[in-house]
């Protein structure tokens, strides 16, 4: 009779296992969508080339403001609307421009959504949870406050969140492209800008663009 309990109790404590493994990884955190509008100060390092970008995200007019200062070098301005088109420039005398179409709009506030959990850990001095999104960015959350800490893309791109402005506006007059932009489609071709930084390059990867479309 023994015998034939020991089977039966084995098999009961593996189904009880393997529930509660089901069971932790139905309660793994999610992360936070972002925020319909916001301002946030990001410093990126590309293998020792660093920039600081300040980034306005304004989902409800459809618009997304990477202004790209890079170290010791040029100012751009990567100017992204939700029709796919985005104008990479910049405002001083050689008045560069190149305009890009793209078959997606910018970042929908849930673009997290179906990401991988991997656990938490320590960055920046903020303890985080981290997700894996499609096998190209490593996105760090503040356990306590939800806010976005540091990002990582899988070419080694990174980015430290120096500030987060839930709420943070740009004003409408700061969205305009400079008339210049617009010469291209008749003809008049502008200097191309070399690097657009790492909203041009970085962002619509993960938006599912080829890489041979974003060639400047």
């Amino acid at each position: 009779m023994a015998s034939a309990v020991k089977p039966i109790f084995i098999f009961l404590v593996y189904i009880s296992f393997h529930l509660s493994l089901v069971a932790s990884k139905s309660k793994d955190p999610t992360p936070a969508a972002w925020p319909l509008q916001f301002h946030s100060i990001l410093f990126m390092n590309n293998s020792g080339t660093l920039q600081k970008v300040d980034l306005w995200y304004d989902w409800p007019n459809g618009r997304n403001f990477n202004i790209i200062q890079n170290q010791l070098g040029k100012l751009v301005y990567d100017l992204e609307w939700d029709n796919g088109t985005s104008y990479i420039y910049s405002l001083d005398s050689n008045k560069e421009c190149r305009v890009l179409h793209f078959p997606v709009g910018i970042l929908r506030p849930n673009w997290l959504d179906g990401a991988n959990y991997l656990g938490q850990q320590e960055e920046d001095g903020f303890l985080c949870n981290v997700w894996e999104k499609v096998d190209f960015i490593l996105y760090y959350e503040d356990v306590i406050t939800k806010r976005p800490v540091y990002w990582a893309f899988y070419t080694g791109y990174t980015a430290h969140v120096m500030t987060f402005e839930v709420g943070a506006v740009l004003g409408d007059s700061h969205w305009q492209a400079p008339a210049y932009c617009f010469e291209e489609a008749e003809g008049k071709r502008k200097p191309v800008i070399e690097s657009v930084g790492w909203s041009g390059q970085q962002w619509k990867l993960l938006k599912g663009i080829p890489s041979a479309s974003m060639t400047l």
